[in-house]
């Protein structure tokens, strides 16, 4: 169930409400959305005391039954969109956020240059994996504490917000004073008590959908996040595995436009762990931005051939800065805008990325 407050609730309002769902027998999770709060009660409502009584409270607008399975992350528990908070990067709003850079840090100057080429370009986040969970156990697999050395030093001099990929819990206390946003990748998506330490950390976490998941197994596992009390997820579809060949997966684009109207939180695609191949990054970008998609993932390396991972997906500087061109129609199309990377302009601008920014000035 989920108790719906009248707009202009005091905070004693709100934990006067939560303490009347304690003593019901429930745990309560106060959501606090743009126009209003609501209150889920979390618990088995075939043994706990009904909370439709709750609805003669002064401060109660509405109580209404959940029939999802994930309550806290489904749109009857929150219309509107949850907004996350990057750095000084906000996802769920107008804002189309880019996040791009190689799939391993591999040196200081090959990220200096990526998130240099980056910025210029528009992106507004930076990727790139300090620790790599490998299929293979012969394949490269990060620099680890070097790794997040070097991120830390380009996010001191660039001022582009850092994602990264976690994958032990060993590894959440030394990351969280680096990286703005924890990256869950898909091998690690049902791996609970992962989840639960990031999710303590109070820090962003961008969760991708595992490789067989269902759309619901990729809700439920958000769910987990939030039930520790951390609202702050980002969905990233990445791709499932499927009878298909041509592509190393198959982006789904239905789970984009699902999850936009039936999750709360903002949803972001990456088209290059979809297609594996950068000859088809482009047109997966633009049908994510059409079916809903609040951003993108994208990688990008000053050497594809050179890279000591997924050189194949990865995109160079010229190819990144041409996709943000093309996807500019797409977003004004659809409403969206491309935000100034923090930091505002770098010396590396180019000509293009100052007439996208003066068109969308003008939209």
């Amino acid at each position: 169930m989920i108790i719906v407050l009248k707009s202009g609730a005091s905070e004693a309002d709100i934990q006067g409400v939560a303490d009347e769902v304690r003593q019901c027998g429930y745990e309560p999770h106060i959501i606090t959305g743009v126009a209003r709060t609501v209150v889920a009660a979390v618990g088995d409502e075939t043994t706990q005391k009904t909370l439709e009584t709750l609805a003669s409270l002064p401060v109660v607008e509405n109580v209404l039954p959940i029939q999802k399975r994930y309550k806290l992350v489904s749109r009857e528990a929150q219309t509107e969109t949850t907004r996350v908070q990057a750095g000084p990067c906000c996802f769920g709003n107008r804002d189309f956020h880019v996040i791009a850079g190689p799939c391993s840090v591999e040196n200081l100057e090959q990220m200096l240059t990526v998130a240099d080429a980056a910025k210029a370009a528009g992106a507004t986040l930076l990727r790139g994996g300090a620790y790599k969970p490998r299929t293979s156990p012969y394949d490269f697999q990060g620099l680890g504490e070097e790794g997040l050395e070097i991120l830390q030093t380009v996010k001191q001099r660039t001022g582009l917000p850092i994602v990264t990929e976690v994958v032990s819990e060993a590894d959440v206390d030394p990351m969280r004073k680096i990286v703005d946003v924890f990256q869950v990748g898909a091998r690690n998506m049902m791996n609970y008590s992962l989840l639960g330490a990031v999710a303590r950390t109070g820090l962003p976490v961008l969760l991708k959908r595992g490789l067989a998941a269902t759309i619901e197994e990729w809700f439920l596992a958000a769910e987990y996040l939030a039930k520790q009390g951390n609202s702050q997820i980002i969905l990233c579809e990445r791709g499932i595995r499927t009878f298909e060949r041509a592509t190393r997966n198959t982006l789904d684009i239905s789970a984009i436009a699902i999850a936009k109207q039936e999750c709360n939180l903002p949803v972001i695609a990456d088209p290059s762990h979809a297609a594996g191949r950068i000859d088809i990054i482009n047109g997966l970008s633009r049908a994510a931005i059409a079916a809903g998609a609040d951003g993108l993932m994208i990688e990008v390396h000053p050497h594809p051939e050179k890279a000591s991972s997924d050189g194949s997906q990865s995109l160079n500087q010229d190819q990144f800065s041409r996709l943000m061109q093309d996807i500019h129609p797409i977003l004004t199309a659809c409403g969206r805008r491309l935000p100034e990377p923090a930091g505002g302009s770098t010396e590396t601008d180019t000509p293009t990325h100052n007439l996208l920014n003066r068109k969308e000035s003008q939209a």
